[in-house]
């Protein structure tokens, strides 16, 4: 059985355990302790010298990056949205999120405090929803009409908006995406989905 070296709190690792389940393929989840540095061991770091999460090992093989396509257009479709995943997501709803939530710090994005880069975030964030929301009003998948790993890449960040405080409300195309994501077969879920205060020291209860 493949092994997968995760993190709870990782979107990037919940992709590749969201992936794994809608593809039904059983793994040996090792989760690691970030917070603590478990990614810097001797014993990770053996297997994946850049000490990241998500890192899937089968056998002597560890998984990387592939390039092999079947067909060229495709690919680049598919890039074009993985691109906007790792820039538009990743310095937008992504970083709200790790600041508002998960009480990161940032000086990043052009600015020079926390403060600064949060409210950049937002901006960036709210944009990437509003292109997002745009395209998904005339197709129901964001490519080739079926999903892909491109809503993988996309959809946990965007899902998770509200925990940096950008909502979803005014994105009906983006909810909507949402939802026929999650309806998918065996999705599943990543906390903060159905409850996005669920970190914070400020709800209200």
């Amino acid at each position: 059985m493949p092994t997968l070296y995760s993190n709870e709190a990782s979107g990037n690792s919940y992709k590749a355990r969201l992936l794994a389940s809608f593809l039904n393929i059983p793994l040996d989840i090792i989760q690691l302790d970030l917070q603590n540095g478990e990614q810097r061991g001797d014993k990770f770091l053996a297997i994946n010298p850049q000490s990241e999460v998500p890192t899937l090992v089968d056998g002597d093989l560890i998984l990387g990056l592939r390039r092999n396509p079947a067909d060229i257009t495709e690919e680049a479709l598919i890039t074009n949205w993985l691109a906007f995943a790792a820039s538009w997501v990743q310095y937008g709803v992504f970083t709200a999120r790790a600041i508002v939530s998960l009480g990161e710090t940032f000086n990043g994005l052009g600015t020079t405090s926390t403060e600064q880069t949060l409210r950049e975030a937002k901006i960036r964030g709210e944009k990437s929803l509003q292109i997002l929301d745009q395209h998904l009003g005339s197709v129901e998948w964001l490519v080739l009409g079926r999903p892909t790993i491109a809503y993988i890449a996309v959809f946990p960040y965007v899902a998770l908006a509200p925990m940096g405080d950008i909502s979803l409300e005014p994105f009906g195309n983006v909810t909507r995406w949402i939802g026929r994501i999650r309806e998918l077969p065996r999705f599943i879920p990543i906390d903060g989905l159905d409850d996005p205060l669920y970190l914070r020291t400020d709800r209200i209860t």
